[in-house]
């Protein structure tokens, strides 16, 4: 037998179900996979929108704070391909936590992780909404009201939804052409920018002109969020060829390139705006304004429009996601059945999509219907995820270690890099909660706390009723 035969006669369970054909094995490339994790984070919404923020905190050492945050996800990184080199499953950092903590821990990380990107799917649905709008605005036609909010909403996770029920395949390419035809232009706008001013060096940011350590702590919180979903690769352990392989690869490729794209456009961004009248945390398009200086202004058009094709994608990557954890976790006991079904002829988790898809699009239209302002709905749906990412980040570097000492493969560089990778976790995480931020962030860990709350009380109930029906799903998490 070759070795990819015998790799994917390893792959475990979930290929059928009791309700349809299960999902499709061996049918995605390497580059298929990485698109997965490209289009959950939605690198193309970071030069234009979060890189400004970051600016506003770090100022000239904000490309610092993206050179820490990819090193630091480089470490989570590593602790998450402990078990993707070892392990192939849809259900991804759910069942990883499970191998290396056990079932309670494997529970609290499977909501945790459905929360993160169901979440991140209603922040993106919000984050179409803006960037839909702001091109039609810049073609000339303009309408805020409630009704148009709604209808681009439903539009797109209805689009977003149809993609992924047809073909997890098509919904790669998909993003795969929005995602790397906006990042070419992006990134050409910025060298275009150096090739223009005959100099690719800017001392201030060199130097670190005004920077103090206290800026660039709180800059990598920021910069830590623009790489979330980097992970999401993993929920392809069935449909990916030779998962053990190309899995560990995406997580590692989606971290380190995205993280040069951002490295690049925040250096090129804060040296563009050196002396201009509206500083760059104050741009509303600074992209455009960077291909206006060199007069190719329409180019930022173009951007603005892959931008809001980027968010798409993102729905279109966090519903896929999510639904893959669901029907895990639905496979495994911990959500209703029905969830387990894949269709007759796709083998895709259409009812767990369409769940995902549903609870998305109306926690992004309660925000709507209760006049948020669309950027305010964004940062509070998404900073919950964030805190779904989280924690399921830190229970799997935790259970890292335990896990390799169990099978006897641990090594000093394992712990050392797990504790590293914790360290900078709770970095981020208290960067999220002290000093107290105002409200209504002052209370998303608690909305988030409740939410896990629900999911630990159920896996709890279930122990208590039915601790046989437990120790059989225990027994099957920890046998793929």
């Amino acid at each position: 037998m070759t070795d990819h035969a015998a790799e994917i006669s390893r792959t475990p369970i979930l290929r059928t179900t009791a309700s349809g054909p299960g999902l499709k094995s061996n049918h995605l490339s390497f580059i298929e996979v990485v698109a997965q994790s490209i289009g959950v984070i939605a690198p193309s919404g970071t030069p234009g929108l979060v890189i400004p923020v970051v600016f506003a905190t770090s100022g000239n050492g904000t490309w610092l704070a993206y050179s820490f945050a990819t090193v630091a996800l480089l470490i989570v990184s590593l602790q998450i391909n402990v078990f993707s080199s070892r392990i192939a499953s849809p259900g991804s950092l759910y069942v990883y936590a499970g191998h290396g903590l056990g079932p309670l821990a494997g529970a609290i990380s499977g909501w945790a992780l459905l929360i993160g990107y169901v979440f991140t799917a209603a922040a993106v649905i919000d984050g179409t909404v803006s960037t839909s709008l702001a091109v039609a605005e810049a073609a000339g036609f303009q309408n805020n009201a409630t009704p148009v909010l709604i209808g681009v909403s439903v539009v797109a996770a209805s689009l977003a939804w149809a993609l992924g029920w047809r073909d997890i395949r098509l919904s790669s390419r998909t993003t795969l052409v929005f995602e790397f035809t906006t990042l070419a232009l992006i990134l050409g706008v910025v060298i275009a920018w150096f090739f223009h001013h005959h100099g690719i060096f800017d001392a201030a940011q060199n130097h670190l002109e005004g920077v103090n350590p206290d800026q660039i702590r709180l800059g990598l919180v920021l910069a830590f969020f623009s790489f979330v979903g980097f992970e999401s690769a993993t929920v392809l352990g069935v449909e990916s060829q030779r998962p053990r392989v190309f899995i560990p690869r995406a997580v590692i490729a989606s971290v380190a390139g995205v993280g040069i794209i951002f490295i690049i456009s925040a250096y090129g961004l804060v040296a563009a705006f050196h002396g201009a009248a509206t500083t760059l945390d104050k741009s509303d398009a600074p992209l455009t304004v960077v291909a206006q200086a060199f007069g190719f202004g329409q180019i930022g058009f173009l951007i603005s429009l892959g931008v809001a094709l980027s968010f798409f994608a993102c729905i279109l990557g966090s519903i896929n996601a999510a639904a893959r954890v669901l029907f895990a976790l639905s496979h495994n006991g911990l959500f209703h059945g029905a969830a387990r079904s894949t269709h007759a002829k796709h083998a895709s988790p259409h009812v767990a999509l369409t769940v995902v898809t549903a609870v998305a699009l109306a926690l992004s239209l309660v925000l709507t219907l209760g006049h948020w302002a669309i950027l305010d709905a964004y940062g509070i749906l998404g900073s919950i995820a964030t805190y779904g990412f989280l924690l399921t980040y830190g229970l799997v570097s935790v259970g890292a270690p335990v896990f390799l000492y169990r099978r006897g493969e641990l090594k000093l560089v394992n712990v050392v890099s797990s504790l590293a990778a914790l360290v900078l976790l709770v970095v981020a995480l208290v960067g999220t909660v002290y000093p107290v931020p105002s409200w209504p962030y002052n209370i998303l860990p608690y909305v988030f706390l409740a939410l896990i709350g629900v999911g630990v009380l159920y896996f709890l109930a279930l122990r208590a009723v039915a601790p046989a029906k437990l120790a059989a799903i225990e027994a099957e998490v920890l046998g793929s």
